[in-house]
């Protein structure tokens, strides 16, 4: 194929340090890489002029530097993407709901790559916005996944029994409302509520999330963006997260058992 304008990363987050190898045939000097990943990206600091922790590397998702070494910085472009799937079985995915794509710089410009990336898609029959700060999209959809991959993960419940148990849909609401403080602390202040984020969630259904799915299919599970990285921006701004400690400790030894057996 050669070089090309956009590379998208539909790997979980955990792998784009060893993808050098499959991505350096498609990258011209001017190649954007947009990671359609769930959770905290590598770049999350990046471009955030005036912040404290401008251009701080975050551990959990770019362990000593080993995916800025293949993902330079300058080449992310944001991507939240609102989509339902479920893997019906190798190379066949199914399709629930959902075709938007919000995608956004790192610096909060509306450049010209973004444009013609947002033309190009919408063109081809996708929602694709440009956000002048994708931060607030990345936690808005991170406060869901935050809170249901894990417990879905833990409980092997669905979407909508974690929503209609009472003790477990507080637990949701106790993990969002820690990761709404994280979030603002982090430099982004999400417009919704706590209430609105769960009664979207339960709309999906009996939907098992993507950590579920991978559990059960004998996968390593995507904590270290999804989660490990949302307690360790907790620590960086000194904000008390014990609820998302405590459940980032189960279904850390959850990842490490499911593995090892």
């Amino acid at each position: 194929m050669g070089e090309v304008d956009y590379v998208f990363l539909g790997l979980k987050a955990y792998s784009y340090a060893s993808s050098g190898d499959l991505l350096a045939p498609l990258m011209g000097q001017d190649t954007a890489v947009i990671a359609a990943q769930n959770g905290i990206p590598w770049w999350y600091f990046h471009g955030m002029t005036g912040h404290p922790l401008e251009g701080q590397r975050i551990e959990a998702v770019d362990p000593g530097g080993s995916v800025t070494a293949v993902l330079p910085m300058e080449r992310a472009i944001g991507c939240v993407v609102y989509c339902s799937t479920e893997i019906e079985s190798p190379g066949v995915i199914r399709h629930l709901e959902g075709t938007r794509f919000s995608i956004g710089e790192p610096d909060r410009s509306i450049s010209a790559r973004c444009v013609a990336l947002s033309e190009a898609m919408i063109a081809g029959g996708l929602k694709c916005p440009v956000e002048k700060d994708v931060r607030e999209d990345i936690w808005i959809k991170l406060m869901g996944n935050v809170a249901f991959n894990p417990l879905s993960a833990l409980t092997r419940a669905t979407m909508v029994e974690i929503c209609d148990h009472d003790d477990s849909r507080d637990l949701v609401a106790q993990m969002m409302a820690e990761t709404l403080t994280i979030a603002r602390a982090a430099g982004c202040d999400p417009r919704i509520s706590i209430d609105k984020r769960i009664d979207g969630a339960r709309r999906v259904g009996h939907h098992k999330t993507s950590m579920l799915q991978d559990l059960e299919a004998g996968k390593r599970l995507e904590i270290d963006a999804i989660i490990a990285a949302v307690v360790e921006i907790a620590e960086l701004t000194r904000v008390p997260a014990p609820t998302l400690r405590h459940v980032y400790a189960a279904i850390d030894l959850l990842s490490r058992t499911s593995l090892v057996s």
